[in-house]
């Protein structure tokens, strides 16, 4: 099953309204675009769950050494500064800008484009809404992002106010300024 997307043109949620939906609906899993309209994810299979996890983890151990940040799964959702509520398949967020929210920013759905995000295209993710997606992370200011997609073994790379570089799988990815020292050896998938 692919993601569901309704137009609500003649219904608004607020924020709170959305973040209830979300609450009271803990098993869906949902996004919001700029335009209001609400995406119900389909759940990932194993394999696209593992290749996810391992991205965290990696992800993870490179920023335990540095200190320099906060990482996130899937299961965060982001209020970007465009309206919009995403949640990446992984993120990360400067130490600096994350500790400058208030707690209840951070308990909620937090009012901030993280600075790197991955998207790991599952099976049943449609291509042209994963680019939408990350033309919007770049647009709300995220600094740096890959798309992998195992289908066309590519990884798609997104810099500000730069083209899209595409490679080939394998490849090794760096965190460039972004991500100091951060590098992901990214095989076949």
């Amino acid at each position: 099953m692919s993601s569901l997307t309704l137009d609500l043109d003649t219904v608004h949620l607020t924020d709170e309204q959305f973040y209830q939906l979300c609450q009271n609906n803990r098993n869906l899993k949902f996004e919001r675009t700029t335009k209001g309209q609400l995406i119900i994810m389909s759940p990932v299979g194993g394999e696209s769950g593992n290749r996810e996890a391992d991205l965290i983890i990696d992800l993870g151990i490179w920023n335990r050494q540095t200190g320099l940040g906060y990482v996130f799964s899937s299961s965060t959702i982001f209020k970007l500064p465009n309206g919009a509520d995403r949640s990446p398949d992984v993120a990360w967020i400067q130490l600096e800008r994350w500790e400058a929210l208030t707690p209840e920013q951070r308990r909620k759905f937090p009012p901030i484009a993280p600075d790197f995000v991955i998207e790991l295209r599952s099976a049943t993710d449609d291509l042209v809404m994963l680019h939408s997606k990350m033309t919007e992370y770049m647009d709300a200011g995220v600094r740096l992002g890959w798309l992998i997609n195992p289908q066309q073994q590519q990884v798609e790379i997104y810099r500000q106010q730069q083209e899209i570089e595409v490679r080939n799988l394998p490849t090794q990815l760096s965190g460039e300024d972004v991500l100091p020292g951060f590098n992901l050896s990214l095989s076949c998938y």
